[in-house]
């Protein structure tokens, strides 16, 4: 049967043929947002950042995970009291207004489709050099084969892609692992590298913006809402384990990485190529280790080319549901349990942008959309009742400031096109539903 949703503006569908089943439970969670933050940001963005950043990087590191933790507290919270799928789309609807809660749904789609295609390019990055081919040609056709792969094994059903992330989580942090203890054996700390000087405010800035979408993986445990087992005890517990996780690996890698060959020599690595720790690596002389941290890497970025598709098809399916796009992407296949139809858009908008050839690019653009979409839910959150709160509203206080704070600190073309495509969502939302666009 149908509803009506609570901000009363549009019919929901629920009825059986556009349900998803429960089959996720905590252990589950943690590696969808393990599998959806170890890989771009921490195989290939880390080195975007130092060159920003200069030897402020680990720092830049650290600041980004503690803005990731105000945001991911609002968003479990959030994902406790509505446990729908749609993440901040959803909740952006019933909490503040059908205007932001569609800029928060069009702003993830823009953001993540970009990181999903810089997940599949630095794949290919890694991927290439191993097979003794590299050349933009050749990464961009094996970027494409990944994307496409990845999108059928999504549409396919969740019990399959979930057990396809464990292995891919499992194989990843075996690498980071033996990265991080090789290069602790190995690296010349203390030692002068020629390293970038320590940068300006806006460049730690800049740089904390880029690294904070780095951590945002955690937010594809809450647009899994629908999908998780017991999700009010469930969701919160398994961001938060996720983070922690995430934030000590990516202080360790990038600790480790600027002490091998300073921010300097790991900014460069950006410049030639798209595999910044294979090159790191092999500076370290380990027999074998080079092989160990680029396999890890190259199933590193196809688990966040799948998380990123699984996580972006169901925020289209609840876009579906409320008429903000059309209907035939909110059908759920009976046998797959699987919103097939919005998995393949999602593969088509992440192949056009894979085909752009770019990392710095994709991960730069998603880095303005995505603090645009955290800034909506952390004003979600101050809007949820004393008896849906679990945490002090002085934690989503700090994250809408430090995500509307950082927004504007990257390149400026960036956030310009960002602000073009904030308005033209709210053109084709007003086409759609006429005055709703009005913000409170």
């Amino acid at each position: 049967m149908n509803r009506i949703d609570d901000a009363g503006s549009r019919e929901v569908k629920t009825v059986a043929s556009h349900r998803l089943e429960r089959v996720v439970g905590v252990p589950g969670a943690v590696m969808l947002g393990l599998g959806s933050i170890l890989g771009t940001g921490i195989f290939v963005s880390i080195s975007i950042a130092a060159g920003i950043a200069g030897d402020d990087l680990v720092l830049a590191v650290v600041a980004a995970a503690v803005v990731a933790a105000f945001n991911g507290l609002s968003s479990a919270q959030l994902a406790a009291a509505h446990p729908v799928s749609g993440g901040t789309y959803e909740y952006g609807y019933r909490l503040l207004s059908p205007a932001l809660g569609f800029t928060a749904g069009w702003m993830f789609l823009c953001a993540k489709s970009a990181s999903a295609a810089t997940a599949a390019l630095g794949a290919a990055g890694y991927l290439l050099p191993l097979l003794g081919v590299d050349d933009d040609v050749h990464r961009v056709v094996v970027a494409v084969v990944s994307v496409v792969a990845s999108t059928a094994l999504v549409g396919s059903g969740a019990r399959r892609s979930n057990g396809a992330n464990a292995v891919i989580v499992t194989l990843t942090l075996g690498a980071l692992l033996a990265f991080i203890i090789a290069g602790l054996a190995n690296a010349s700390f203390g030692m002068s590298h020629g390293v970038a000087p320590r940068g300006s405010g806006g460049n730690f800035l800049h740089a904390t913006a880029l690294m904070f979408v780095a951590y945002t993986g955690y937010g594809r445990i809450a647009t899994l809402g629908e999908e998780v087992r017991e999700p009010r005890r469930s969701i919160p517990r398994a961001i938060v384990v996720t983070l922690v996780t995430t934030a000590a690996l990516y202080a360790a890698v990038a600790f480790v990485a600027t002490g091998a060959v300073g921010a300097e020599g790991l900014a460069a690595q950006t410049s030639n190529g798209a595999a910044p720790l294979e090159a790191v690596a092999r500076g370290f002389g380990v027999p074998g280790l080079v092989l160990v941290v680029s396999v890890g890497a190259v199933t590193a970025m196809l688990g966040v080319l799948l998380n990123l598709i699984l996580g972006l098809s169901r925020v289209v399916l609840a876009m579906a549901r409320r008429a903000d796009a059309p209907e035939i992407f909110a059908r759920v296949h009976a046998k797959r349990s699987s919103p097939v139809a919005a998995v393949w858009l999602i593969g088509a908008l992440v192949t056009a942008l894979a085909a752009t050839g770019s990392v710095k690019t994709t991960w730069s653009f998603s880095a303005f959309t995505v603090l645009i979409y955290y800034a909506i839910t952390n004003l979600a959150a101050l809007r949820l009742p004393a008896s849906a709160r679990r945490y002090p509203r002085w934690i989503s206080v700090a994250g809408l400031a430090c995500c509307l704070g950082l927004a504007f600190w990257v390149e400026l073309r960036v956030w310009g096109v960002g602000l073009i495509l904030v308005a033209v969502g709210l053109g084709w939302h007003w086409l759609r539903r006429g005055r709703s666009v009005d913000i409170p």
